[in-house]
């Protein structure tokens, strides 16, 4: 994100959002009736992301039981790692044959008092190249005037936030086991993930993911994009993005989907700080028509 320096026009006259549905309530089943991975109602979910609501900071630990600083007993963390590539792999390619609401609302803040939104509903589909397709739905006009959404933005929202780790993208980074840890009622493996050596003009994730220690699929995101544009020359922007958090639905018995993001970070200027909050929600998932 870049603070503006003149009032922020909407990137596309299209684009949209939803500002009442994002905290409709949700269930994420576990198939042979294994217990419910946040079943979320409305109360429920505000009682989570209360306290980042509060402070104005995103709460990575929301959910999580004490960490477990002991490596697994039945399985070695290179095995977990492989076989966290491949099922993720497994989802990437299954969530391509879904169609699904891409609901996104990022505000501007000052106190408890919103001061500036951009909100944007989109339906995501994919054609048989497995190649995204948008098609806008809800576009109220963007009133954001403390801060400008650039392209990383748009990008943090399609891909790195609804981060999906296959065997092609483990290559590029390093997972340090941390321990074994409960979200909710789901036994957890804990990576730190960053990138082995960046490159110009390319991004990354870096942060931490929950891997179901059955599926082998992440459970839960809480990280952010990088690299940043912080120290830029004269006459440039600085490009800072917020720390969020993602957490996963299981879909249809099988797939561990991103169901929901949350961010509420203070971004830092040289002009001065602006508390951003963003809420993104991704579904429900229905399997497309076809083979």
């Amino acid at each position: 994100m870049q603070v503006a320096v003149a009032p922020a026009k909407n990137k596309d006259d299209d684009g949209r959002w939803l500002l009442a549905v994002y905290w409709q309530p949700f269930e994420m089943q576990r198939r042979f009736q294994r217990p419910i991975f946040f079943a979320i109602n409305m109360a429920g979910l505000i009682c989570v992301l209360a306290p980042a609501m509060l402070w104005g900071e995103t709460d990575c630990e929301a959910g999580n039981g004490l960490l477990d600083f002991a490596r697994p007993k039945s399985i070695g963390v290179q095995e977990v790692i492989q076989k966290l590539g491949a099922a993720e792999a497994a989802a990437k390619g299954a969530r391509s044959r879904y169609t699904y609401k891409q609901e996104a609302l990022v505000q501007t803040l000052s106190g408890t008092s919103v001061t500036g939104e951009f909100r944007e509903t989109l339906n995501v589909s994919y054609d048989e190249r497995g190649r995204r397709r948008e098609e806008v739905i809800l576009a109220p006009q963007n009133s954001l005037r403390a801060i400008q959404l650039s392209a990383e933005d748009f990008e943090d929202i399609r891909t790195f936030m609804p981060l999906m780790l296959t065997s092609d993208d483990l290559p590029t980074y390093n997972l340090t086991y941390a321990g074994q840890q409960h979200v909710d009622d789901l036994d957890t493996y804990v990576f730190h993930v960053e990138a082995k050596k960046e490159e110009k003009e390319r991004r990354y994730f870096q942060g931490r993911i929950w891997v179901d220690a059955q599926d082998f699929q992440i459970v839960k995101v809480c990280g952010k994009s990088m690299p940043e544009k912080i120290k830029v020359k004269k006459g440039q922007q600085a490009d800072v993005h917020p720390t969020f958090a993602t957490y996963r639905q299981q879909v249809d018995g099988r797939y561990w989907f991103p169901a929901f993001t949350r961010s509420d970070d203070t971004l830092r200027f040289r002009t001065g700080s602006i508390r951003v909050r963003e809420t993104i929600k991704y579904g429900p998932y229905r399997r497309a028509s076809g083979p």
